[in-house]
């Protein structure tokens, strides 16, 4: 997916290693927006370009751990945590009960 194909600060993107130049250009822009929006007084502005700039930056650092040979990324998902506290399961009504 291209940088410009979902808000950049949208945590489900999952950024194209292939689209490292444009994600370059991407930060290079909001940096110049930022420097305009602060000549400017535009506080509001500055902080929602802020906001963006350091998504974009954290998907550019994030690039790093992306194989670049097209494998897909493995995440570590960790390991589930089981407890007794929970009821054992009942069987639903109408299902025959197990004879014993």
């Amino acid at each position: 997916m291209k940088p410009t194909d979902a808000c950049i600060c949208c945590p489900v993107l999952q950024t194209d290693p292939r689209q490292k130049t444009r994600l370059i250009e991407i930060i290079q822009n909001l940096r110049e927006r930022i420097r305009e929006a602060r000549a400017n007084s535009w506080l509001g502005e500055v902080e929602g370009l802020q906001v963006s700039f350091e998504a974009a930056m954290a998907k550019l650092n994030s690039l790093k751990n992306i194989p670049t040979d097209g494998r897909p990324q493995l995440v570590d998902l960790g390991m589930p945590v089981f407890t007794d506290d929970a009821p054992p399961p009942q069987p639903d009504e109408g299902e025959p009960r197990p004879q014993g």
